[in-house]
Protein backbone atom coordinates (compact mmCIF):
# COMPACT_ATOMS: atom_id res chain seq x y z
CA UNK A 1 0.00 0.00 0.00
CA UNK A 2 1.11 3.37 -0.57
CA UNK A 3 0.71 6.41 1.27
CA UNK A 4 -2.08 8.85 0.22
CA UNK A 5 -1.71 11.58 3.58
CA UNK A 6 0.20 14.42 3.53
CA UNK A 7 2.93 14.55 6.41
CA UNK A 8 1.69 17.25 9.12
CA UNK A 9 5.32 18.56 10.03
CA UNK A 10 3.82 20.89 12.36
CA UNK A 11 2.07 18.67 14.15
CA UNK A 12 4.78 16.51 14.39
CA UNK A 13 6.89 19.50 15.66
CA UNK A 14 4.94 20.34 18.07
CA UNK A 15 4.73 16.79 19.46
CA UNK A 16 8.41 17.19 20.04
CA UNK A 17 8.22 20.57 21.21
CA UNK A 18 10.82 22.15 18.90
CA UNK A 19 10.24 25.76 17.73
CA UNK A 20 13.61 25.84 15.67
CA UNK A 21 14.22 27.06 12.57
CA UNK A 22 13.32 24.79 9.73
CA UNK A 23 16.74 24.22 7.90
CA UNK A 24 18.00 21.00 6.58
CA UNK A 25 21.55 21.53 8.42
CA UNK A 26 23.54 19.02 11.10
CA UNK A 27 22.75 21.59 13.76
CA UNK A 28 18.87 21.11 13.24
CA UNK A 29 18.96 17.08 12.50
CA UNK A 30 20.50 16.87 16.11
CA UNK A 31 18.01 18.90 17.89
CA UNK A 32 15.12 17.46 16.46
CA UNK A 33 16.38 13.94 16.85
CA UNK A 34 17.09 14.75 20.26
CA UNK A 35 13.82 15.95 20.97
CA UNK A 36 12.00 13.31 19.60
CA UNK A 37 13.81 10.85 21.87
CA UNK A 38 12.70 12.80 24.82
CA UNK A 39 9.25 13.40 23.97
CA UNK A 40 7.74 10.22 21.89
CA UNK A 41 8.02 6.79 24.09
CA UNK A 42 9.10 3.64 23.43
CA UNK A 43 6.14 1.12 23.29
CA UNK A 44 4.99 -2.40 22.52
CA UNK A 45 1.83 -2.21 23.72
CA UNK A 46 0.54 -3.27 19.79
CA UNK A 47 2.21 -6.42 19.68
CA UNK A 48 1.84 -7.47 23.57
CA UNK A 49 -1.64 -7.78 22.65
CA UNK A 50 -1.55 -10.00 19.47
CA UNK A 51 -1.56 -6.91 16.81
CA UNK A 52 1.38 -6.06 14.14
CA UNK A 53 1.01 -2.03 14.38
CA UNK A 54 0.36 -0.46 11.85
CA UNK A 55 3.31 1.76 9.45
CA UNK A 56 1.07 3.86 7.03
CA UNK A 57 1.88 7.61 7.33
CA UNK A 58 -1.42 8.51 8.46
CA UNK A 59 -1.82 5.79 11.39
CA UNK A 60 1.19 6.82 12.47
CA UNK A 61 0.64 10.57 12.35
CA UNK A 62 -2.53 9.79 14.07
CA UNK A 63 -1.28 7.28 16.99
CA UNK A 64 2.17 8.78 17.96
CA UNK A 65 1.61 12.49 17.03
CA UNK A 66 -2.36 13.59 17.82
CA UNK A 67 -2.95 10.60 19.74
CA UNK A 68 -1.01 9.85 23.04
CA UNK A 69 1.00 7.31 22.56
CA UNK A 70 4.56 5.63 21.32
CA UNK A 71 5.82 2.98 19.08
CA UNK A 72 9.11 1.04 18.68
CA UNK A 73 11.21 0.83 15.61
CA UNK A 74 9.46 0.68 13.35
CA UNK A 75 7.22 3.61 13.83
CA UNK A 76 9.35 5.60 15.75
CA UNK A 77 12.01 6.27 12.70
CA UNK A 78 9.35 5.80 9.86
CA UNK A 79 7.82 8.96 11.34
CA UNK A 80 11.10 10.48 11.63
CA UNK A 81 11.73 9.44 8.27
CA UNK A 82 9.02 11.28 6.98
CA UNK A 83 10.06 14.32 9.54
CA UNK A 84 13.17 14.57 8.04
CA UNK A 85 12.18 14.61 4.40
CA UNK A 86 9.81 17.31 5.39
CA UNK A 87 12.58 19.31 6.76
CA UNK A 88 14.80 18.45 3.19
CA UNK A 89 17.24 16.04 4.38
CA UNK A 90 17.88 12.65 2.26
CA UNK A 91 16.97 9.85 4.19
CA UNK A 92 17.47 5.87 3.40
CA UNK A 93 15.94 2.89 5.52
CA UNK A 94 18.81 0.65 6.82
CA UNK A 95 18.08 -2.64 8.49
CA UNK A 96 20.30 -3.92 11.82
CA UNK A 97 20.87 -6.97 13.59
CA UNK A 98 20.48 -6.75 16.91
CA UNK A 99 23.87 -7.04 19.34
CA UNK A 100 22.75 -6.64 22.72
CA UNK A 101 22.64 -9.60 24.90
CA UNK A 102 23.39 -11.29 21.18
CA UNK A 103 25.67 -14.61 20.76
CA UNK A 104 27.40 -13.24 17.66
CA UNK A 105 27.38 -10.66 14.95
CA UNK A 106 25.15 -13.40 12.43
CA UNK A 107 23.36 -15.01 15.34
CA UNK A 108 20.19 -12.79 14.64
CA UNK A 109 18.32 -11.50 11.71
CA UNK A 110 17.69 -8.06 10.48
CA UNK A 111 14.60 -7.04 12.11
CA UNK A 112 15.88 -3.23 13.81
CA UNK A 113 15.15 -0.57 11.58
CA UNK A 114 17.77 2.80 11.62
CA UNK A 115 18.66 5.74 9.44
CA UNK A 116 21.25 7.16 6.96
CA UNK A 117 20.66 11.10 6.72
CA UNK A 118 22.67 12.72 4.28
CA UNK A 119 23.21 16.51 5.21
CA UNK A 120 23.94 19.10 2.47
CA UNK A 121 27.21 20.54 3.12
CA UNK A 122 28.72 17.41 4.85
CA UNK A 123 31.27 14.97 4.04
CA UNK A 124 29.50 12.51 5.73
CA UNK A 125 26.13 10.68 6.52
CA UNK A 126 24.81 10.65 9.70
CA UNK A 127 23.30 7.77 11.99
CA UNK A 128 19.93 8.34 12.90
CA UNK A 129 17.84 6.24 15.28
CA UNK A 130 15.36 7.25 17.78
CA UNK A 131 14.02 3.89 17.95
CA UNK A 132 16.21 1.21 19.64
CA UNK A 133 14.84 0.08 22.90
CA UNK A 134 17.67 0.60 25.30
CA UNK A 135 19.05 2.48 27.21
CA UNK A 136 22.66 2.64 25.53
CA UNK A 137 20.60 3.96 22.54
CA UNK A 138 21.13 7.15 20.68
CA UNK A 139 19.74 10.70 21.87
CA UNK A 140 21.47 12.43 19.04
CA UNK A 141 22.92 10.81 15.36
CA UNK A 142 26.09 10.17 14.71
CA UNK A 143 28.27 10.88 11.86
CA UNK A 144 29.22 7.68 9.80
CA UNK A 145 32.84 7.91 10.92
CA UNK A 146 34.84 4.45 12.21
CA UNK A 147 36.59 4.36 15.18
CA UNK A 148 35.74 8.15 16.67
CA UNK A 149 34.10 8.72 19.77
CA UNK A 150 31.25 10.93 19.90
CA UNK A 151 29.33 12.31 22.99
CA UNK A 152 25.89 13.31 22.40
CA UNK A 153 23.19 14.26 25.65
CA UNK A 154 25.23 12.29 28.23
CA UNK A 155 25.79 9.16 25.95
CA UNK A 156 29.01 8.06 24.15
CA UNK A 157 28.92 6.31 21.30
CA UNK A 158 31.01 5.37 18.18
CA UNK A 159 30.90 3.18 15.38
CA UNK A 160 33.41 0.33 13.80
CA UNK A 161 33.92 -1.34 10.85
CA UNK A 162 34.03 -5.36 11.52
CA UNK A 163 35.30 -8.12 9.64
CA UNK A 164 32.63 -10.51 8.15
CA UNK A 165 32.00 -12.43 4.83
CA UNK A 166 29.88 -10.06 3.17
CA UNK A 167 30.75 -7.95 0.50
CA UNK A 168 29.85 -4.60 2.05
CA UNK A 169 31.45 -3.08 5.24
CA UNK A 170 29.85 -4.20 8.31
CA UNK A 171 29.45 -1.33 10.77
CA UNK A 172 29.00 -1.55 13.94
CA UNK A 173 27.06 0.84 16.76
CA UNK A 174 28.39 0.73 20.21
CA UNK A 175 27.87 2.67 23.74
CA UNK A 176 30.23 3.20 26.31
CA UNK A 177 28.79 1.57 29.70
CA UNK A 178 29.82 2.81 32.74
CA UNK A 179 28.83 2.49 36.53
CA UNK A 180 27.61 0.33 39.48
CA UNK A 181 25.53 -1.84 37.17
CA UNK A 182 28.45 -2.49 34.29
CA UNK A 183 32.25 -2.79 34.82
CA UNK A 184 32.57 0.03 32.29
CA UNK A 185 33.40 -0.37 28.49
CA UNK A 186 32.16 -0.32 25.01
CA UNK A 187 29.73 -2.81 24.16
CA UNK A 188 28.12 -3.35 20.51
CA UNK A 189 24.32 -2.38 20.17
CA UNK A 190 23.47 -3.46 16.61
CA UNK A 191 25.49 -4.10 13.17
CA UNK A 192 24.60 -3.17 9.64
CA UNK A 193 25.92 -2.14 6.00
CA UNK A 194 24.63 0.54 3.53
CA UNK A 195 22.81 -1.48 1.53
CA UNK A 196 19.37 -0.35 1.48
CA UNK A 197 16.34 -1.92 2.62
CA UNK A 198 12.84 -0.46 1.78
CA UNK A 199 9.20 -0.22 3.04
CA UNK A 200 7.71 -3.35 1.69
CA UNK A 201 11.00 -5.20 3.76
CA UNK A 202 10.18 -3.51 6.87
CA UNK A 203 6.20 -4.47 6.41
CA UNK A 204 7.44 -8.32 7.01
CA UNK A 205 9.72 -7.33 9.37
CA UNK A 206 7.35 -5.12 11.44
CA UNK A 207 4.46 -8.40 10.86
CA UNK A 208 6.97 -11.21 12.05
CA UNK A 209 8.23 -9.16 15.50
CA UNK A 210 4.85 -8.26 16.60
CA UNK A 211 3.08 -11.59 15.96
CA UNK A 212 5.71 -14.50 16.61
CA UNK A 213 4.99 -16.01 19.40
CA UNK A 214 9.34 -16.24 20.29
CA UNK A 215 9.55 -12.46 20.00
CA UNK A 216 10.59 -10.51 23.04
CA UNK A 217 8.01 -7.82 22.07
CA UNK A 218 5.00 -10.12 22.16
CA UNK A 219 5.90 -11.96 25.45
CA UNK A 220 6.01 -8.81 27.82
CA UNK A 221 5.17 -5.20 27.92
CA UNK A 222 8.33 -2.72 27.13
CA UNK A 223 8.04 0.66 27.56
CA UNK A 224 10.76 2.94 28.03
CA UNK A 225 11.56 7.13 28.18
CA UNK A 226 13.65 10.24 29.08
CA UNK A 227 12.56 11.82 32.37
CA UNK A 228 15.17 14.56 32.59
CA UNK A 229 18.31 12.92 32.04
CA UNK A 230 17.25 9.67 33.56
CA UNK A 231 16.36 6.38 31.59
CA UNK A 232 12.78 5.18 32.89
CA UNK A 233 12.26 1.41 31.56
CA UNK A 234 9.05 -0.75 32.59
CA UNK A 235 9.94 -4.04 31.77
CA UNK A 236 7.14 -6.36 32.43
CA UNK A 237 6.14 -5.27 35.88
CA UNK A 238 9.69 -4.73 37.01
CA UNK A 239 9.90 -0.70 36.54
CA UNK A 240 14.40 0.05 35.98
CA UNK A 241 15.34 3.78 36.53
CA UNK A 242 18.84 4.31 35.47
CA UNK A 243 21.08 7.47 35.95
CA UNK A 244 23.59 8.80 34.28
CA UNK A 245 26.69 7.42 36.03
CA UNK A 246 25.27 4.34 35.78
CA UNK A 247 23.31 3.76 38.62
CA UNK A 248 20.30 1.80 38.64
CA UNK A 249 17.38 1.32 40.91
CA UNK A 250 14.29 -0.99 40.41
CA UNK A 251 11.66 -2.05 41.70
CA UNK A 252 8.72 -4.77 41.29
CA UNK A 253 5.08 -3.00 40.34
CA UNK A 254 1.62 -4.46 41.03
CA UNK A 255 -0.68 -5.45 37.69
CA UNK A 256 -3.11 -2.68 39.16
CA UNK A 257 -0.23 -0.04 39.06
CA UNK A 258 0.61 -0.24 35.31
CA UNK A 259 -1.95 2.29 33.92
CA UNK A 260 -1.35 4.86 36.39
CA UNK A 261 2.50 4.11 35.45
CA UNK A 262 1.87 4.19 31.35
CA UNK A 263 -0.38 7.42 32.19
CA UNK A 264 1.76 9.39 34.38
CA UNK A 265 5.38 8.02 34.21
CA UNK A 266 5.41 7.45 30.02
CA UNK A 267 2.61 9.87 29.23
CA UNK A 268 0.65 7.03 27.10
CA UNK A 269 -3.31 6.21 26.98
CA UNK A 270 -4.05 2.77 27.02
CA UNK A 271 -6.66 2.03 24.59
CA UNK A 272 -9.78 -0.42 26.09
CA UNK A 273 -9.13 -3.02 23.67
CA UNK A 274 -5.47 -3.00 25.51
CA UNK A 275 -6.29 -2.87 28.97
CA UNK A 276 -6.94 -6.57 29.27
CA UNK A 277 -3.02 -7.78 29.26
CA UNK A 278 -0.58 -4.80 29.60
CA UNK A 279 2.47 -7.05 31.19
CA UNK A 280 2.92 -9.83 29.33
Amino acid sequence: MSDTVEFDLDAYLGRIGWEGERVADAATLRAVHLAHSRAIPFENLDAVNGTAPSLELGDLLDKLVRGRRGGYCYEQNTLLLHALEALGFGVTRLSARVQVGADGLESRPRTHMTLLVEVAGETRPYLADVGFGAVGALLEPVPLVAGEEFEGAGRRHRLVRVTHRGPLDLWVLEAFEQGPAWEGGWRRQYAFTLDPSERPDFEVFNWFVATNPRSPFTQRLYVQRMRGDQHVLLSGRELTVTSPDGTVSKREISEEEVPRLLDEEFGIDVPQSHQKDQTG
